[in-house]
């Protein structure tokens, strides 16, 4: 991928490169320790996916409804090695995040970059919302950027000369795993090989030990997929459902782009489209058309299958490093890139950071909400969503994180308001995953005693009702006493969730229903919804 000699052992350069990454890799932990903390005092709570991804890491297996077994291993690890607090549960994806910048300023470094381009690199990586966000949280999303750049850099070292012996099957586990973390890891791998076909450096391809890196791929994933076949294909139902009932938001391949620059922040673009041109063109980074073509191929396949548009986001890093190598190689002979400094490119640099702390609050709960609606209004900043569920005074990644406590003191109230013998079989019903994963949690953090949560919503579905009694329930769901009288006989309210800040779908009724009307007899299969 480049000329000289900084890509082959005994170079000096791999130190400082490893060296400044550790400082940069650091400083982006440090921020979303700080963010998390901070979003925590002043009123934020546990994001909805975070308690049905714990939920799952109590109920670990090879195979989830809507999500791979990565992301469950992550929370029940979370769990014991940092408890259940929610700066606990949220370390391992600030970690994964920090070694996702790590490794964008080593493939800057393998791509040719010298100190200016990998500093610009993951600063840009730093200041990127969509990072910010996805690393803010327990999410199979903040592992994503670090698996897909792994593979770049591996693939960027061997064709530079390292051993494929040892480099073709390390990228074979981490895209294995990649794969176990979020499915769309094969179309990124699709794309990698499509773009390496397509030029020289297919040269890399040929050879016994990439047989083993490819091999591995398939092979690690396989379990997840006898998982997936054993429970009827859940997956497949998923992503129909979602197709069918037009629960993400489609857009034209005009804004399907330009989405692309608000969610890396539109200063950003001057990095990663840069690199882009920069790695199709060849001059700067020579060898490099391959992976400028597969970042082509990704974004029409993305595109194509109707992809959230962040769903492109774990592509960038490697694109932020050869746009930063291209900005050192159009300023190559200003003073600062020739003495080889940190900050090479002071203006564009204080641009990014300003601007990042601008539109910060549209990444991480910084402001309150009543602030934040004021904040983002009166600046005209966009309030995006990529599903078509109506939301309230703040977007779904925000409003998700209130109205939980509330709902398990209104169920536990109810809970402790029934005999014992009523205590023993009562089924406590969500309908949705959140609602159910939420009330589990806080019962067993606050010791309440309750019976776990059952829902027909995605993975809870595949856990069944646990042989509680259907004539004794509690109940949230968004129907009305009317409707719910057609099925019991006794109908009782006995609270309303009703944040101000909640998702509108949350504000519903919480029952007690007693005595099931025989021409309405309970049957778990009715309850299955994969959404």
């Amino acid at each position: 991928m480049t000329s000289t000699s900084d890509a082959y052992p005994g170079d000096p350069t791999v130190k400082s490169a490893l060296w400044l990454a550790v400082i940069f890799a650091s400083a982006k932990l440090l921020l979303t320790f700080g963010l998390t903390l901070y979003t925590q005092k002043i009123g934020y709570s546990y994001f909805r996916d975070e308690f049905y991804y714990i939920a799952c890491g109590r109920h670990l297996a090879w195979g989830y409804v809507d999500h791979g077994p990565v992301v469950a291993v992550q929370a029940r690890l979370g769990e014991i090695l940092f408890g259940d607090s929610l700066f606990g549960i949220r370390i391992l994806s600030a970690i994964a995040g920090a070694v996702m910048v790590f490794l964008g300023g080593l493939v800057a470094w393998a791509l040719g970059g010298h100190r200016p381009a990998q500093a610009l690199a993951m600063l840009g990586l730093i200041c990127c919302p969509q990072y910010i966000g996805i690393d803010g949280f327990l999410s199979m999303n903040s592992f994503e950027p670090m698996f897909w750049t792994f593979c770049v850099l591996a693939i960027v070292l061997m064709l530079n000369g390292r051993p494929g012996r040892f480099w073709w099957p390390i990228f074979g586990i981490v895209a294995g795993i990649g794969i176990l973390n979020k499915p769309s890891m094969p179309m990124f791998l699709i794309a990698l090989l499509l773009g390496l076909l397509c030029t020289p450096e297919r040269r890399v391809l040929f050879s016994r030990w990439a047989l083993v890196g490819i091999l591995l791929v398939l092979v690690i994933p396989l379990p997840y997929v006898a998982w997936q076949y054993e429970n009827h294909w859940p997956m497949a139902e998923f992503l129909h459902n979602g197709a069918v009932y037009h629960k993400n938001i489609k857009l034209g391949p005009l804004a399907f782009f330009l989405a692309q620059f608000a969610n890396m922040q539109p200063v950003n673009a001057l990095l990663w489209v840069t690199g882009v041109i920069a790695l199709l063109r060849g001059k700067a980074i020579q060898r490099g058309r391959w992976l400028g073509l597969a970042f082509l191929f990704f974004f029409a396949m993305a595109f194509l299958s109707h992809a959230k548009d962040y769903y492109l986001a774990p592509v960038y890093p490697a694109f932020f490093a050869a746009g930063s190598i291209a900005w050192e190689h159009r300023f190559a002979a200003s003073r600062l890139v020739q003495r080889s400094s940190i900050f090479a490119f002071p203006v564009l640099e204080a641009v990014l950071i300003v601007t990042t702390a601008v539109v910060l609050p549209m990444a991480s709960p910084v402001l309150k909400p009543q602030t934040w609606v004021r904040y983002t209004t009166a600046l005209h900043l966009p309030h995006d969503n990529t599903e078509t569920t109506a939301t309230g005074p703040l977007p779904q990644f925000f409003a998700d994180r209130f109205g939980w406590q509330q709902e398990a003191s209104i169920v536990i109230a109810a809970y402790r308001s029934l005999s014992p013998q009523e205590q023993q079989r009562v089924c406590i019903f969500g309908n949705n995953y959140g609602e159910a994963a939420s009330l589990d949690f806080f019962n067993r953090l606050q010791g309440a005693g309750l019976p776990s949560a059952i829902s027909g919503h995605n993975t809870y579905y595949l856990w069944g009702p646990h042989d509680c009694d259907p004539n004794v329930s509690i109940a949230v769901i968004g129907d009305t006493p009317s409707e719910i009288g057609l099925k019991y006989f006794s109908v009782t309210v006995v609270g309303h969730l009703n944040h101000p800040y909640a998702m509108p779908y949350e504000h519903k009724n919480i029952y007690l229903l007693r005595n099931r009307r025989t021409d309405a007899p309970f049957l778990w299969s009715d309850e299955k919804h994969y959404d």
